[in-house]
């Protein structure tokens, strides 16, 4: 049986990241180097692909936060 993926499921990382390292070539930042915090805001400011990625990297940055208690 062949299940699709689905967002609600725990891999939906995994399956939304589809060209790793795109997003940083498109920004031209070495690799290695932190996408500076103003650069990767403007370019979720754009539209299509490159806008799409970096709203993900956005989205991706604030889950890993953890919230002290």
């Amino acid at each position: 049986m062949n299940k699709k993926k689905c967002p609600t499921c725990g891999n939906w990382i995994q399956g939304a990241i589809k060209h790793p390292g795109s997003l940083r070539a498109s920004l031209h930042v070495k690799k290695g180097e932190d996408i500076p915090e103003g650069k990767l805001e403007k370019a979720a400011e754009k539209k299509g692909v490159t806008g799409k990625r970096a709203r993900l990297a956005i989205t991706l940055k604030h889950l890993s936060k953890k919230k002290k208690t």
